[in-house]
């Protein structure tokens, strides 16, 4: 499946999140969204990402966004992800990898030398309207969320 361009609709989800309940992309309509995929709680460049957004939460708040975190990781891995760190973000489970095909982060990967699938580290911002602002592929982690921030406030 192709990812979504900007321009294009983002594609829609409900989604189980950490501490329970659920987040639909329905119900944030009218706000900016900035979602971001990674591979796994607890590692070493997926706790810097989620904690850099962390950081950052009362800007994206201040510039109308709310920011969410995505992984196959389950809600109880998710929970003690955020108790462990304190972070202050959404995290949504896809354990099924759903979400992650119809945005085009499920990919193969190669590490050396197997091939296996995962996550590729990506973040779609959403606009107020439900369309894909800007899209960032590959993502390096260190000054992201900055760079994501000034996207925000250019909206």
């Amino acid at each position: 499946m192709s990812a979504p361009e900007p321009g294009q609709p983002a594609p829609a989800f409900t989604l189980p999140r950490d501490g329970g309940g659920t987040v639909s992309l329905d119900t944030l309509r009218g706000q900016a969204v900035v979602l971001y995929f990674y591979p796994k709680d607890d590692t070493p460049g997926c706790t810097l990402e989620a904690q850099s957004f962390t950081a950052e939460i009362e800007a994206f708040a201040g510039a109308g966004a709310v920011v969410l975190g995505i992984s196959k990781d389950s809600v109880k891995k998710h929970d003690k992800f955020r108790d462990k760190y304190g972070l202050r973000i959404a995290l949504l489970s896809d354990e099924e990898s759903d979400v992650c095909e119809r945005y085009g982060v499920w990919v193969e990967k190669s590490m050396y030398g197997k091939k296996y699938f995962g996550i590729e580290r990506a973040t779609f911002l959403i606009d107020k309207t439900g369309n894909l602002a800007r899209v960032w592929r590959n993502v390096k982690v260190d000054g992201h969320a900055a760079d994501v921030l000034a996207a925000v406030r250019a909206l």
